[in-house]
């Protein structure tokens, strides 16, 4: 219900001010997701992982 809302257009962004500091930041953090991509790729081929998200799996065997 109700109207629908017009499209805005996103705000342009005013080009923020970086120093050094952030800028190192920036560079370790896209190395980092880099490297945990390549990780990912190479763990891929290996079958299920257990990531412990799911805890011990129990076989339905008895």
């Amino acid at each position: 219900g109700g109207k629908a809302k017009p499209l805005k257009a996103p705000k342009k962004k005013a080009p923020t001010e970086q120093d050094d500091e952030d800028q190192a930041y920036n560079l370790k953090k896209r190395a980092d997701e880099k490297a945990r991509k390549e990780l990912a790729a190479k763990a891929g081929g290996k079958g299920p992982l257990n990531t412990g998200a799911q805890g011990i799996k129990k076989s339905g065997k008895k």
